[in-house]
């Protein structure tokens, strides 16, 4: 236990300036759990503190660590359990019962006699000491009264600190005695029992001189007595004195615990009171509103900017009070709740006074803007809304500050502008698509000759009637094709460049008008309203919208505010879309007329229309004016591809006349005729892959036609009507340079050049028809394997033979077949194409071609025979010529 005290003191309370007086190893009652050790200790500094300190192993190493300490004057009960018999068992009384079990009786009884004396001596309160024995606490006060002389008890509790302490190490003196005295005794290390019995005969020698020399000086001991006992008699006087000091300083010590415990309180009144005006500065400074602000509230003038400017800084005041982050407990004081509620009143009366006064503003600009229509009639634009949507703006922040607090009225003035204004833009836009109508048909007698009747601008056609509108042949042109086609309809052809040019730039016109009007609507709804339009949302179709109702925005938001599902975005086409719900089946209706009046309007529409789209699509693609203008462009899209399969539908119902040559096919024409408009269209354009799949589509059926045509053909032969007309194919297709049709233009050459070649082959096989079958038979000799020139042996072909076959064919026959063939030439080719010297340049040189080959086979199988044809190559060129010249 010493070594464990000595290691405590070391460790642990030195660092602290404290002294280990007493120590007992304890448990808790009732509990198994590791040892603890109770301490009693005091500081070295002054004034002195006592305390019980509870010191505990660590759980990590063998150190000990200081776990809990109390102050002794916080003691109030010692309890030993049984004063008689040993009980290792005691509790100590501080803020709670502490109970022990000691490792003994006799260091329970150590510790609570140790703290007995420290009571005693530097406290003096009554600490209720209950089961010990008298006799403990007795204990000390005796041996000190035995030990000490009269007058030196008042020592005894520091005697008793300095005795606490059972080892004290030698001084250096002393140590270097003992090693003199041990020196001088070398075998007190071998043989102790001498050494001692060295040191009490010593110690009697010294003993013995001591006794004699007080006996010699008893006159010294006597006047030193004396001195001892006025000592001691001084010793009581300070005593008594230092008594009478301390119990004043008791005194003192307890009016300035008074004091301080007063102070305290002071201090905590005046921080209680400090915290409650903050709290008071708080509510007043955020939830005080200027009377100004409640004036302009219930009074301001909503009419005039100024008025307006203060309405606004009044409304986002209240706004500020009402929203203030109340602290806790804030919401139950009675004054917070009346101004919560006069806050409440103002808002709600506000509201109502801004949401009447808006609407009569919507209800005014219907009537202001109904009187400017007039002069708009006449003139294709649109009215201008912007003055109205600039007075509007003012009331912006107000909207917002509506949207905020009171979301009804916002919906409610979000649904009567939408009601007010979507019929505003009806009249407009049924007028404005009415005057366009008038402008592409010229007079109103014209427009209702394409059904256009009322001022509303709708077709009366039936489904039927326009189904039937298709593109027809340029042939119309010409009286000789005119019987060629079916001609129920309005043909397209009638129509000059510049009514198709008229018309490009009304349609661009129109949609000119509508693009910025939308914009600036959209843009206006955005800010007044207060609606975010750029923002990452997924893209709803315009069918789905239009089918909103007055309560769309009711569904899309609660009470509270807007719902995730539905992004203000969302909200800004879906008002649009009620607004502006005549835009597209006017623009349907406006379709309808412009491919009516001429299906060959559906290249420039779909142009037009595409590159608005785009250029919307690039602003923002989920807009109300993209998705629209995208609806439209679909309807367009689909009058063009029926203007291609209508072409194609025509080309498959052509009639050939029987007894007139065929020429160039009507639908070849019109293909010539739609590529160059088509290129001159779409030059530039976003939609030319859409142009490049009906060009494929469309020169795949000419050719199929063509073929079907020439095959059908009875008048003129098939090679001339593949030639004429792939001819013309050939030549549309190199002057237009179409990049996607390169191929079709290789195989149009190559199918005009085949049917060119054997038309001359087929031609030239006439005039010298004996002289053709001769050759053919020598040709089939050699074939066998007779040699070339043994065929002269045959009877058949032998020389004989072939100079009267010969003589058959003298130049002036041959002249007039060839003049006859020309006539015949003549007769099959077309004069709009023009290849009857193409044709007969391709005969004169297929006709030397055969005649340079007879010649070979009369040199080669008939030699030296001196045999020659009556006509030679110059004669052949001199005939030709002359015949084309004399037609």
């Amino acid at each position: 236990m010493t070594a464990i005290k000595h290691a405590l003191q070391r460790d642990i309370f030195t660092p602290n300036d404290e002294r280990l007086l007493s120590i007992v190893n304890v448990c808790k009652a009732g509990k198994k759990k590791r040892n603890c050790f109770l301490c009693a200790t005091v500081t070295t500094e002054r004034p002195v503190q006592v305390n019980v300190v509870k010191v505990k192993k660590s759980d990590k190493g063998d150190f000990y660590k200081r776990q809990t300490a109390w102050a002794l004057r916080d003691l109030a009960v010692v309890d030993a359990k049984d004063a008689v018999k040993e009980n290792p068992e005691f509790d100590l009384h501080f803020d709670k019962v502490y109970k022990w079990v000691a490792s003994s009786t006799v260091e329970k009884n150590t510790f609570i006699s140790c703290i007995w004396k420290l009571n005693q001596r530097y406290l003096r309160k009554k600490i209720d000491f209950i089961n010990v024995s008298s006799q403990l606490l007795e204990e000390l006060p005796k041996v000190a009264e035995e030990s000490v002389p009269s007058g030196e008890n008042q020592s005894v509790a520091g005697g008793d600190e300095e005795a606490v302490d059972e080892y004290q190490e030698l001084n250096a003196r002393e140590e270097q005695d003992i090693e003199i005295m041990m020196e001088g005794c070398e075998y007190a290390i071998s043989n102790a029992e001498a050494f001692a019995e060295k040191l009490s005969r010593e110690l009697q020698v010294l003993d013995g001189a001591n006794i004699q020399s007080i006996m010699a000086s008893e006159k010294q001991v006597n006047i030193l007595m004396k001195l001892l006992d006025e000592a001691l008699k001084e010793v009581d006087q300070i005593e008594m004195k230092l008594s009478s000091y301390e119990e004043m300083l008791q005194s003192v010590k307890e009016q300035m615990d008074q004091i301080s415990e007063s102070n305290h309180l002071i201090h905590l009144s005046n921080t209680n009171n400090v915290k409650l005006l903050s709290e008071i500065e708080f509510l007043v400074n955020h939830m005080d509103l200027a009377k100004g602000h409640i004036k302009a509230l219930q009074e301001g003038d909503l009419t005039s900017s100024r008025g307006i400017e203060a309405c606004t800084n009044a409304a986002d005041a209240l706004l500020q009070c009402m929203n203030v982050a109340l602290r806790p407990g804030h919401d139950m004081l009675h004054a917070v709740k009346e101004q919560q509620q006069r806050f409440s009143d103002l808002r709600e009366q506000f509201a109502r006074r801004l949401a009447s006064h808006l609407n009569s503003v919507f209800v005014q600009q219907g009537h202001d803007q109904s009187s400017t229509l007039a002069q708009h009639s006449v003139e294709l634009t649109l009215p201008n809304h912007h003055p109205f949507h600039r007075d509007l703006l003012r009331y912006a922040k107000l909207m917002e500050w509506l949207k905020n607090t009171d979301y009804g009225k916002y919906e409610g003035l979000t649904k009567n502008y939408m009601d007010y204004l979507s019929r505003l833009y009806e009249r407009e836009i049924k007028d404005f698509f009415e005057v366009a109508k008038i402008k592409m048909t010229g007079t109103t007698k014209e427009g209702k000759k394409f059904g256009l009747h009322g001022s509303s601008g709708k077709l009366t056609g039936s489904t039927s009637s326009l189904n039937k509108l298709s593109v027809q042949s340029s042939g119309n042109r010409r009286s000789q094709s005119s019987s060629l086609l079916d001609m129920g309809n309005m043909s397209a052809s009638d129509l000059d460049v510049a009514d198709r040019t008229k018309f490009d730039k009304i349609f661009e016109q129109v949609l000119s008008e509508l693009e910025p009007l939308c914009l600036a609507e959209q843009d206006f709804i955005s800010k007044f309203f207060k609606l975010q339009q750029h923002q990452s949302i997924p893209g709803t179709t315009t069918n789905e919208a239009e089918e909103m109702d007055g309560g769309i925005l009711s569904r899309s938001y609660t009470s509270g505010g807007p719902q995730t599902i539905s992004s203000e975005k969302d909200m800004i086409r879906q008002m649009m879309t009620k607004i502006f719900r005549c835009i597209e089946p006017e623009l349907n209706n406006l379709i309808a007329l412009g491919d009516k009046i001429d299906s060959f309007n559906s290249l420039y529409m779909l142009v037009k229309m595409s590159h608005h789209v785009w250029t919307a699509q690039n602003v923002d693609p989920a807009s109300f004016l993209s998705t629209t203008l995208g609806n439209v462009l679909v309807t367009v899209k689909r009058n063009f591809d029926k203007c291609i399969s209508n072409q194609m539908k025509q080309m498959d119902e052509v009639k050939i006349s029987k007894k007139s040559k065929v020429g160039i096919l009507p639908f070849v024409a019109e293909f010539e005729e739609f590529a160059g408009l088509a290129e001159s269209i779409f030059k530039n354009a976003e939609r030319r892959g859409d142009l490049d799949k009906a060009y494929i589509k469309l020169i795949r059926a000419v050719f199929v036609s063509v073929e079907k045509v020439a095959n059908e053909s009875q008048k003129t032969p098939r090679d001339v009507v593949m030639m004429e007309n792939f001819h013309h194919i050939f030549a549309t297709l190199s002057r237009l340079k179409i990049s996607c049709l390169e191929s079709e233009k290789k195989e149009a050459k190559q199918k005009y050049t085949d049917h060119l070649q054997s038309y001359v082959i087929y031609s030239l096989g006439q005039p010298l028809e004996k002289l053709n079958h001769f050759f053919e038979g020598v040709e089939a000799r050699v074939a066998q394997g007779i040699r070339e020139e043994e065929v002269s042996y045959q009877l058949a072909f032998n020389k004989q033979e072939l100079r009267k076959v010969i003589k058959e064919y003298p130049g002036k026959e041959v002249k007039k077949g060839l003049d006859n063939l020309y006539k015949k030439v003549d007769k099959h080719l077309c004069e709009e194409e023009n290849l009857l010297q193409v044709v007969w340049h391709s005969m004169q040189d297929e006709f030397i071609r055969q005649y340079k080959h007879f010649e070979g086979l009369i040199a080669r199988c008939y030699p030296g025979s001196g045999i020659t044809m009556e006509f030679t190559i110059q004669d052949i060129l001199d005939y030709c010529s002359s015949i084309a010249q004399s037609h």
